[in-house]
């Protein structure tokens, strides 16, 4: 298996779940733009969403695949299959038991995560109906999360990768179908939220069975793969959940700052997530199968040269991403959002938020691929420990920055708080030995810069004034964003091209 086919595999599912969630954005702020009832539901969806990533993708990934990994190698493919019955079943007890208690307790869930919607009574009853509708997502997607595991430890990475594809389609079907038909069409995007994390788990069954992995659920706690996975959740929960609470008081803050401030992040972190995903998570989602294996054979020269690896890609690609997210910002949000209910305003306070999250692109990505260095050898303290001195960075900031640039200051808080993260992840890395830098980066580094100046020539150049995009009707808008994009991208790699490097050059395998 080739790593960088294995991550452009993941990326292409990656890009249809992007493009098909553009078009569900698009559609949001067309239909109901970016006011209270968006504001509702962002929210709403965001608790949700914030569980996801705090026990599924976050914690639960972190602690299950390193130790489905070893099973597979020590014991089998048998017994993997038993493993995972018996954290299924466990598995399904608690996040049946959450979703009761979070469906109950939406009130004060939402009173905790956005205390300023009080202040309007029917914003906030609006939001505890979407809440209620939107929680058993977490149920479904909890084990969606589960079987990309168990897929991932197989070799199996485009199935996983091509689910968020399902979420969006049932958001564009409710929106379009379902939301006229309503007394308040914004519960539609709440209804789809509950069926696309339904069609997800159903979409996975099959591969799971072609890999003769469809597990049975058993109940058994007390068994020692479960117990080990376990034993290793306690402390990536706390370091998952740091992050998590981070995005909470963000939320808490904005919900302050008057109607559309939550929706503009939102919208912003829609657009930053794409080249995060695309990149971030398709090097993370690679590199942890192929790292647990070097640690299980304990080749401590593949797991640097394979971090190493991990590095150079992520800067190559996620600095010019950056950089264009933060200069294209206001084309961006104008092509994409700028139709219906959302207003030329809601445009430019997107664009400052938009920009401050480009500012943090490249350590956002730097994390997703330093992070599983560290879980790959079941070593999720010091990450925790990095990501509480993260959190602490990111209000520090918040104190600073807010009062003077208001809800773009919460995005630039997490910008600088994720190189912060990265930064010292890396040191850690370095200073343990486990990370030994290849010959070379300095002038890789080299390289590097003189593309991404040349690349912001073309694109300042080519993009005009700003105003200017708002002139264009929607079809000449779309061409010129794309023309520039392309003339950006060409001007950067060609740059590298001349200078000698090759993608060809980061072709590996695990």
């Amino acid at each position: 298996m080739n790593l960088l086919r294995a991550a452009a595999s993941v990326s292409a599912m990656t890009l249809a779940s992007r493009i098909t969630g553009f078009i569900r954005d698009t559609l949001i702020a067309i239909f109901f733009g970016a006011g209270a009832a968006t504001d509702a539901f962002t929210v709403a969806f965001r608790i949700p969403n914030l569980l996801r990533r705090l026990f599924a993708e976050g914690a639960f990934t972190q602690a299950f695949v390193p130790i489905l990994g070893e099973y597979r190698a020590k014991h089998g493919d048998e017994k993997t299959r038993e493993l995972a019955g018996k954290v299924l079943g466990l598995l399904s007890v608690v996040l049946f038991v959450a979703t009761a208690i979070g469906v109950i307790a939406a009130p004060l869930i939402v009173y905790a995560t956005a205390a300023g919607f009080a202040k309007d009574a029917g914003k906030f009853a609006l939001t505890v109906t979407m809440l209620r509708i939107c929680f058993p997502y977490i149920f479904f997607i909890s084990l969606v999360s589960f079987a990309a595991g168990l897929l991932n430890t197989f070799g199996s990475f485009k199935a996983p990768a091509f689910t968020p594809v399902l979420l969006n389609v049932s958001f564009i079907a409710c929106i379009v179908l379902l939301s006229p038909h309503l007394p308040q069409p914004i519960v539609a995007l709440a209804v789809a939220v509950f069926l696309g994390g339904v069609l997800q788990l159903a979409f996975l069954v099959p591969f799971l069975a072609h890999v003769r992995q469809l597990p049975r659920p058993r109940w058994d706690p007390k068994d020692e793969g479960v117990l080990r996975i376990l034993k290793l959740m306690a402390p990536a929960v706390l370091g998952v959940s740091v992050a998590q609470i981070s995005l909470v008081i963000n939320t808490q803050i904005a919900s302050y700052l008057g109607d559309g401030a939550v929706s503009w992040l939102y919208f912003a972190d829609r657009l930053m997530e794409f080249p995060s995903a695309l990149l971030g998570v398709a090097l993370g989602t690679v590199l942890l199968p192929s790292l647990v294996r070097h640690h299980a054979t304990d080749d401590r020269a593949a797991y640097s040269r394979l971090l190493d690896w991990g590095l150079r890609l992520s800067l190559l690609l996620a600095l010019p991403a950056a950089l264009g997210l933060a200069m294209l910002a206001l084309p961006l949000v104008a092509t994409l959002f700028w139709h219906g209910a959302f207003t030329q305003h809601d445009a430019y306070m997107t664009r400052s938020a938009l920009i401050a999250y480009g500012v943090g692109l490249g350590g956002l990505i730097l994390v997703k691929v330093l992070a599983p260095g560290f879980y790959a050898r079941q070593n999720i303290r010091t990450p925790v420990k990095v990501a509480i001195a993260s959190l602490i960075v990111t209000q520090v900031f918040n104190a600073l920055l807010v009062p003077y640039i208001g809800h773009a200051g919460l995005a630039l808080s997490i910008s600088l708080a994720a190189w912060f993260n990265a930064g010292w992840l890396w040191f850690l890395m370095r200073r343990s030995g486990t990370y030994v830098a290849e010959p070379g980066w300095a002038a890789f580094l080299m390289k590097l810069a003189v593309a991404l100046y040349l690349m912001g020539g073309a694109l300042w150049f080519s993009m005009g004034r700003e105003s200017s995009w708002f002139e264009l009707a929607v079809g000449p808008r779309a061409l010129k964003l794309g023309l520039v994009i392309a003339l950006g991208a060409a001007t950067y790699f060609a740059a590298l091209w001349l200078m000698g490097i090759r993608l060809r050059h980061f072709s590996r395998n695990p």
